[in-house]
């Protein structure tokens, strides 16, 4: 199984109904560039949306699946 057939509903509290902090899901996505002076990335889910994401918290590149929780990679 690939990150991205991992359901968007894999919540960053393995709360089947989100996070029990904010009611977030944390939703895998594909980086596909990296702005390393900023900390940001562009990423893309598997239906295609894409996104400005801060990646601070991890170390991820193009082509990299990350679990991205309200704006921010911290998996």
């Amino acid at each position: 199984m690939t990150a991205f057939e991992i359901s968007s509903a894999a919540a960053c509290s393995r709360d089947p109904d989100g996070c029990i902090t904010c009611g977030d899901e944390g939703i895998v996505m594909r980086v596909l560039q990296v702005d390393e002076e900023r900390g940001l990335a562009l990423c893309e889910t598997a239906a295609g949306e894409r996104s400005t994401v801060e990646i601070a918290l991890v170390d991820a590149g193009p082509g990299d699946d990350v679990l991205v929780h309200a704006g921010t990679a911290i998996a």
